[in-house]
């Protein structure tokens, strides 16, 4: 199995992102381990009007302005990486993640001065990576040679084929996207960029796994894959602005729909995919059964590793947690290492473990799982006590039905053997989705030799 290498929303706790890892060690007193910050060069900022998406609604931070002028000035980019490399071990590598919004409203000219000045202003002999997460709607032939000549790994969001997708990626006057994210997804294999997608899974694609796969693998040619669930927590003045309330809206995918929907993409991935396409969450479960830290935040133990930088210069505890309370402070005028070390974003990082109830502290999958992304933590324990993972029945069914093939996936990587030799030591028809009379799916029988 390889290492993870996308420009997620949440990023990987390791492995390739772009050109190399994120940062590879403390250059600073309580510097972290695996810092990867997330660039918000054009805030909420976006010429598209998904219904599920979380950060549009992030521009009522910011009232005095409009959303249309929320660039970030390159000197405060500039400041940003300043900073960023200041805190690098000598030789270590750095990743720049630009997000949004849409991170392209701001025009090639930005990017091509932030790439000149990284690469100027990192020491000697570090490699510095770029990803860029965009909706590809304003991508063109300059755009891909410009990503493909910098190296920039682009993530792609799409959620499917054209009836999916178009459910609920609109555009401002209402229109459908598919056609132009495909056509973005075209001109990028065209130009060679190295490129993944990004799905996110809800109401309107949950029930068609294997439908979506198949297109996101056959149809676009994506060997790089993230699913991500949409869960909308209901305020209680009716937005989704900042992570309170415990009603969901009608677009969230359900605990159940989602638990299946990774199985049957797990079943059909186990058949011919294995160490061919990478989905992110089965290398991330991967990396667990082998006990390897996760690969994926939502999955480690503590969290607090993926600040966000707003396009001021604001710098918040993470991507999901863009909230007054959240707020660390600014970059120009408190140092970038003061604010990822501080007692605040300690103690936010901490609270994922600290506040696991019960339940999931004594969980036989916790070990993979750790109770997911504290954001959807807000229905109540079996026992009553608060805290627990909305999804969490979805995710208890998704680790449990894989196990059997982790195991043997695990013992193959132990024994200096290929993971993908899982395929052909399965037994014929093996399948970790129920069967219809509600009987586990059967164990493999074949062991791998000493």
């Amino acid at each position: 199995m390889s290492s993870q290498r996308q420009p997620e929303n949440c990023p990987p706790g390791g492995g390739r992102s772009g050109a190399s890892s994120p940062a590879a060690g403390p250059g600073a007193p309580g510097w972290p381990r695996s810092l990867q910050i997330l660039v918000k060069p054009s805030g909420s900022a976006c010429n598209l009007r998904c219904d599920y998406c979380f950060y549009l609604d992030k521009s009522r931070l910011y009232p005095d302005v409009a959303a249309a002028a929320m660039r970030m000035d390159p000197r405060v980019h500039e400041s940003f990486v300043d900073q960023l490399m200041d805190g690098q071990l000598p030789g270590a590598g750095v990743t720049i993640s630009w997000q949004g919004g849409e991170p392209t409203l701001m025009g090639l000219d930005f990017f091509r001065r932030a790439v000149r000045y990284a690469r100027e202003r990192a020491p000697t002999g570090a490699p510095v990576g770029f990803t860029l997460q965009t909706n590809g709607t304003l991508l063109d032939a300059e755009w891909c040679r410009f990503l493909r000549d910098e190296q920039v790994l682009v993530g792609l969001s799409v959620d499917g084929p054209p009836e999916l997708h178009d459910t609920y990626r609109r555009d401002a006057r209402g229109r459908g996207t598919f056609a132009r994210v495909a056509r973005a997804a075209e001109l990028l294999k065209e130009h060679e960029v190295d490129v993944n997608a990004l799905c996110s899974v809800h109401a309107a694609n949950a029930e068609h796994p294997r439908e979506v796969y198949a297109f996101l693998r056959d149809d676009l040619g994506m060997d790089w894959i993230q699913f991500i669930p949409i869960v909308e927590r209901v305020n209680d003045d009716g937005s989704t602005l900042l992570q309170q309330g415990s009603r969901v809206t009608g677009r969230s995918v359900s605990p159940n729909s989602w638990g299946a929907f990774l199985l049957a993409v797990f079943d059909d991935w186990l058949q011919t995919d294995v160490e061919r396409v990478h989905v992110s969450i089965f290398e991330s479960a991967f990396a667990s059964w082998v006990g390897v830290p996760a690969l994926m935040c939502v999955f480690a133990e503590t969290c607090g590793e993926a600040p966000v930088l707003e396009h001021n210069g604001d710098l918040y505890a993470c991507d999901h947690f863009v909230e007054p309370d959240h707020l660390l402070g600014t970059i120009t005028e408190t140092p970038l290492r003061e604010l990822v070390a501080s007692d605040q974003q300690r103690r936010f990082g901490a609270a994922k473990r600290d506040a696991l109830p019960r339940v999931c502290r004594e969980c036989d999958v916790r070990f993979a799982c750790n109770g997911e992304c504290p954001k959807n933590r807000f229905v109540p324990a079996p026992d009553g006590e608060p805290g627990l993972n909305y999804l969490c029945e979805g995710y208890a069914a998704f680790f449990r039905g894989i196990d059997a093939p982790m195991r043997l996936m695990a013992r193959l990587y132990r024994a200096g053997r290929a993971p993908a030799e899982v395929m052909r030591l399965l037994p014929p028809g093996f399948s970790v989705t129920p069967s219809d009379d509600g009987a586990d799916a059967a164990a493999p029988h074949r062991e791998p030799p000493p």
